[in-house]
C-alpha cells in the first residue's frame, strides 16, 4: 500500500509517499480502508518532532474514516463493509488517570497516528473499540471531521456553559470555528473570533460568528468576556486572551502549543478576578456524541477546503503552514 512516512522529523524533506507492507489486524483489530484523514496542528509538531511520545519513521493521520475491510482474531463487530470513524485515542485502562475515569490523560499514552500507524495511507489497523459506526447519510466531510468535533465537544464540557455570556475565541481556523458552532448551540449570547489572517476572517463572518477581527481592541468590550478560547497554540494569542477574560470568567487552553514555550500572566489577577483557567486534552467520552451532533444536522461540510490525494501531502502542509485552507483532508484511495 501507499503511505506518507515521516522518516527524518524536523527536516525540510522528513516524509515521503512510499510504498510500504500492508498491515493485517492483530487480535481485537479492524482493517480500515482510509476514505479521507484530515491534517492538523498536532501532524505539524510531528513533522517538527515536537511530541516526545512519537517514534520514527511514523505514518502520521489520527482525522481518520473509512470502511472496515477485515476483522482480526475474536473481532465480531463492526462488520465487514461498515463505514467508521476512527478514535485514535487508545488510554492503557489501568495506569491512576485511567482509574479515576481520566482516560485521555492516559500516564502510558498512546493513539494511532502518533504513538503508531496512522490514517496517512491505505489501510491502517485500529483497536475494534476505537472504529465507530457512522449513520448512513452522513457526508463524506462530516465522516472526517467526527475525530476533531469530538476534540471541540470535550473543549465545551469543560466549560461552565451558562447561557447568555459573551465568548471570545482566538484562532478562524476549523477547531475555531467548531467551538464557534458548539457554544452558539450551547447558548451563547455572542461569539466573536480573532484571527490574523484576512481570508479566515472573512470565511469566520460566513459562518456566522458575530464578528471577526483581526485585534481584540476592535470589539470595543471594555469588561471583558465571561469565556475566552485559545484555538491557536500561540503564546502571543494565549497572553492577549488571558487578559481578556472578565471577572469570575473562564480561559479555556484548547490550542496545542509548542511543549518549550511558556506564556506570562499575572497570578494576582487570576486571584483577584477569580478567572478560572482550564485545558482540554484530546477526546473523553465525546466520540460518539461528535457523531449525534453531526448526525442531528450540525453542518459543518464547509470548513473543509480541500480533498488531496496522497501524492499531493507536501502540497497539503505547504497549504497547511500558510493558512490559505481551512481543513485538509487527504484522501489516499484517489489519484
Amino acid at each position: 500500500m501507499r503511505a506518507l512516512v515521516v522518516t527524518e522529523p524536523g527536516t525540510p524533506d522528513g516524509f515521503v509517499v512510499t510504498e510500504v507492507p500492508d498491515p493485517r489486524p492483530g487480535a481485537g483489530e479492524v482493517l480500515v480502508r482510509v476514505a479521507s484523514c484530515g491534517l492538523c496542528g498536532t501532524d505539524m509538531h510531528l513533522l517538527d518532532g515536537e511530541l516526545p511520545a512519537a517514534r520514527y519513521p511514523l505514518i502520521p493521520g489520527h482525522e481518520l474514516t473509512g470502511e472496515v475491510v477485515a476483522l482480526g482474531a475474536g473481532v465480531s463487530a463492526p462488520a465487514v463493509g461498515t463505514r467508521v470513524a476512527v478514535d485514535p485515542n487508545m488510554p492503557c485502562g489501568t495506569c491512576h488517570y485511567c482509574r479515576i475515569g481520566r482516560g485521555n490523560l492516559c500516564a502510558d499514552y498512546r493513539a494511532v497516528g502518533v504513538t503508531r500507524d496512522g490514517g496517512f495511507a491505505e489501510l491502517v489497523a485500529v483497536p475494534a473499540s476505537c472504529a465507530y459506526p457512522l449513520p448512513d447519510g452522513l457526508s463524506a466531510a462530516a465522516a472526517g471531521l467526527v475525530e476533531p468535533l469530538s476534540c471541540a465537544v470535550h473543549g465545551l464540557h469543560r466549560l461552565p456553559r451558562r447561557p447568555g455570556e459573551h465568548y471570545l475565541i482566538y484562532g478562524a481556523g476549523t477547531m475555531g470555528l467548531m467551538m464557534a458552532a458548539l457554544v452558539r448551540t450551547a447558548g451563547a449570547a455572542s461569539v466573536s473570533v480573532v484571527d490574523l489572517n484576512a481570508d479566515r476572517l472573512a470565511f469566520a463572518e460566513s459562518f456566522g460568528v458575530d464578528a471577526a477581527v483581526a485585534d481584540a481592541d476592535a470589539l470595543g468590550r471594555a469588561p471583558g468576556f465571561e469565556v475566552v478560547i485559545d484555538a491557536t497554540g500561540v503564546v502571543a494569542a494565549i497572553e492577549d486572551g488571558l487578559g481578556r477574560v472578565r471577572r469570575g470568567g473562564t480561559f479555556l487552553q484548547f490550542g496545542v502549543a509548542d511543549p518549550a514555550r511558556t506564556a506570562s500572566f499575572s497570578p494576582y489577577r487570576v486571584y483577584h478576578h477569580e478567572i478560572d483557567i482550564l485545558g482540554s486534552m484530546a477526546v473523553h467520552h465525546s466520540f460518539g456524541p461528535a457523531i449525534d451532533v453531526l448526525a442531528a444536522g450540525l453542518d459543518l461540510d464547509p470548513l473543509v477546503s480541500d480533498v488531496l490525494p496522497l501524492d499531493d501531502a507536501a502540497e497539503a502542509v505547504r497549504r497547511f503552514r500558510a493558512g490559505t485552507c481551512r481543513k485538509i483532508q487527504l484522501a489516499p484511495g484517489t489519484v
